[in-house]
C-alpha cells in the first residue's frame, strides 16, 4: 500500500465525505453506525467501567491465594501448546493500571519492558481502547491490500506528516510485524540495485526479526541454528565507546570506515544496502555519536548504497519521534521501519526507492485496531510533551539514571568494574540499561527472573557483556513511580546476588 502525502487525493476525499456529514449529506451506513448516539454511549459507558476497575490496581501485589493453582494449570497448558515453557511465568488477566499489570492469578507487577517496547501508553489507557472499540465494530476486522478500510490510509499519512519533517521519506507500505517490515526494505533496497546487488551490510550484534531472511542479517548464532545461509553479509563494528577513548574519537571512526572502505573495494557494486540500527535494540542498547553514523552514511551515498533505518524499537523512545531526527541524519536515509509502539508496522522510503507494482503486496496488513490505535499513538505522540531537552522522555531518563547510580552507591558488590562496560548505567531516552554482575548472562538472567518474583517485568540483551534493560511505558509512567519500581528493583537484584 503505497500512501501519499497528507494533501493527497485520498485525504481530500475524506475531508469532503467528513464536510458532507457535517453539513447534513447523506453519509453511508457504516458513518452512520459510528455516530450513532447508542454506539457512542454504549462505548463511554465501557470505558468508563475500565477506568474503574482499573482504578482499583494501586500497587504490586502477590499473587491472590485461591487463584494460584488454577494459574498454574494455565502454565502448564500454554507450555503443552508452545512444546516449552514460557520464560517468565506471565499470562495477564486483561486489567492493568498505567504502568502496573495484573496477571491472572491476581498478582500485580511493574511493566518496566512493554512487551519488548510495545505498549508505550501502558495499561487501559483510555483513548487507545476508545479507539481499539471504535475499529471493533467495523465489518471485518482484518485488512489487507485487496480489501482495506480508510483506517490504514490514515495511519500512514499521519505517520508520513511527521517523518517528513526532517527527511525525504515520501511513502509508506504498512504490514503486520517488524521482521516484515524489514523484509519489504531489503526488497526495496534489492529491487533499486538489481542486477548484481546481493550483498548487505550490517553492524555487529544487530537484530532485524525471526524470518529466514531477516535470521541470517541478525547477529546471532542460535537465532539462524539449521537455516541454510543464503544472504551475503558483512558486518561492520558497531561504535564502542571503550575503543574510542583508547584510540581517540578520530582515530576510532577513520578505522571504520577503512573498514566499510574494504568491504566496498572487495565487492564492488554488489552491496544494495547498509541497514544501521541508530540506537541497537537486542544488541545492547548501544548508542553511537552522530559523526559515527555520518561518516558511514557519506560513504554508503558515495557508492550508491541504500541508507536503511532500522527503528522498530527505538521509534518514540529517543529524545525525538525518530532516532534519525533525533541525530539530524534525516537526508541520508533512503528506507525506513517502524514498529512495535506503532502497533501497526511500515516500511517508509523515499520516491527514488518506491518500488514496481507487485513487490509489496499481502492479504493481511494489520487489523483495523491496529490502524485506528496506531494512528492515535502516533497522535498523542506529536501533541504531548514528551520530546527535546525539557521533554518526559529526557525526564525520566535522568530520573532512571538517578535512582541507578544511588543504588550503586548502596550496594557497589552488585556492580563490579569490567574492562567491557564503560558505563554501568547507559541507553537513550526511554531505552535505558544498566550492567549489574559484571555482564555475565547467567547471573542476568537470573536477576531478570528474580526481579520478576519481585513484581517488576525487565528483560536482558546485549552480547557479552550483557545488560538489564527496560522500555517503560513513559506515556502514562509518573516520575514518582520510579522510588516504587527501585525498591522492588533492589529486593530482585538482592535475591539474585545472594543465590
Amino acid at each position: 500500500m503505497t500512501s501519499a502525502t497528507p494533501t493527497s487525493t485520498a485525504s481530500v476525499a475524506a475531508h469532503k465525505i467528513a464536510s458532507q456529514h457535517a453539513s447534513g449529506a447523506a453519509a453511508s451506513v457504516g458513518r452512520q453506525l459510528a455516530d450513532s448516539a447508542n454506539v457512542r454511549g454504549a462505548i463511554d459507558t465501557i470505558i468508563a467501567e475500565v477506568r474503574a476497575k482499573s482504578s482499583l490496581i494501586t500497587d504490586v501485589r502477590g499473587p491472590v491465594p485461591e487463584l494460584t493453582k488454577s494459574y498454574e494449570e494455565l502454565m502448564s497448558r500454554a507450555a503443552s501448546v508452545r512444546g516449552r515453557g514460557l520464560l517468565y511465568p506471565y499470562i495477564s488477566s486483561g486489567a492493568g493500571n498505567g504502568a502496573l499489570v495484573e496477571m491472572l492469578d491476581g498478582s500485580v507487577m511493574w511493566d518496566m519492558i512493554c512487551g519488548i517496547g510495545v505498549h508505550f501508553f501502558g495499561h487501559a489507557e483510555p483513548d487507545l481502547l476508545r479507539a481499539a472499540i471504535e475499529a471493533g465494530m467495523e465489518d471485518t476486522l482484518k485488512h489487507g491490500n485487496l480489501q482495506s478500510s480508510n483506517g490504514a490510509f490514515e495511519f500512514a499519512e499521519t505517520l508520513l506528516a511527521e517523518a517528513q519533517k526532517h527527511s525525504r521519506l515520501k511513502h509508506c507500505f504498512v504490514t503486520t510485524s517488524g521482521a516484515m517490515a524489514n523484509e519489504n526494505a531489503i526488497k526495496v533496497c534489492y529491487q533499486k540495485h538489481a542486477p548484481g546487488a546481493t550483498r548487505v551490510i550490517a553492524f555487529q550484534d544487530c537484530f532485524m526479526g525471526r524470518t529466514v531472511t531477516m535470521s541470517q542479517l541478525g547477529d546471532s548464532a542460535a537465532g539462524r541454528v539449521g537455516i541454510p545461509l543464503s544472504t551475503q553479509v558483512d558486518y561492520m563494528p558497531f561504535y564502542n565507546p571503550v575503543i574510542a577513548d583508547q584510540m581517540g574519537e578520530t582515530r576510532y571512526i577513520d578505522s571504520c570506515l577503512a573498514q566499510l572502505r574494504q568491504f566496498i573495494e572487495r565487492y564492488p557494486g554488489q552491496h544494495a544496502c547498509f541497514i544501521f540500527e541508530l540506537v541497537q535494540g537486542e544488541g545492547g542498547f548501544n548508542v553511537a555519536p552522530r559523526e559515527f553514523h555520518k561518516q558511514l552514511m557519506e560513504m554508503c551515498k558515495a557508492h550508491h548504497i541504500a541508507v536503511w533505518d532500522d527503528e522498530i524499537q527505538s521509534f518514540g523512545r529517543t529524545p525525538r519521534m525518530f532516532a534519525y531526527e533525533h541525530l539530524n541524519l534525516g537526508e541520508y536515509v533512503d528506507v525506513l521501519c517502524v514498529g512495535k509502539m506503532t502497533q501497526a508496522c511500515a516500511t517508509l522510503y523515499t520516491e527514488q526507492y518506491n518500488p514496481k507494482p507487485g513487490l509489496l503486496s499481502g492479504t493481511f496488513t494489520g487489523a483495523a485496531a491496529d490502524f485506528r490505535v496506531g494512528t492515535r499513538v502516533v497522535e498523542k505522540l506529536r501533541d504531548g510533551n514528551y520530546y527535546g531537552p525539557d521533554g518526559l522522555i529526557e525526564k525520566h531518563h535522568a530520573e532512571f539514571r538517578k535512582q541507578m547510580h544511588a543504588l550503586i552507591a548502596r550496594r557497589p558488590e552488585w556492580f563490579p568494574a569490567s574492562d567491557k562496560v564503560k558505563e554501568l548505567v547507559s541507553g537513550c531516552g526511554g531505552m535505558m540499561r544498566f550492567t549489574p554482575f559484571g555482564g555475565e548472562k547467567d547471573k542476568i538472567t537470573k536477576a531478570c527472573r528474580a526481579c520478576f518474583d519481585e513484581n517488576v517485568i525487565l528483560f536482558y540483551c546485549g552480547h557479552g557483556p550483557y545488560h538489564v534493560r527496560m522500555l517503560p511505558p513513559l506515556g502514562v509512567m509518573k516520575l514518582e513511580d520510579w522510588p516504587r519500581v527501585f525498591q522492588c528493583l533492589e529486593r530482585g537484584l538482592a535475591k539474585a546476588a545472594a543465590s
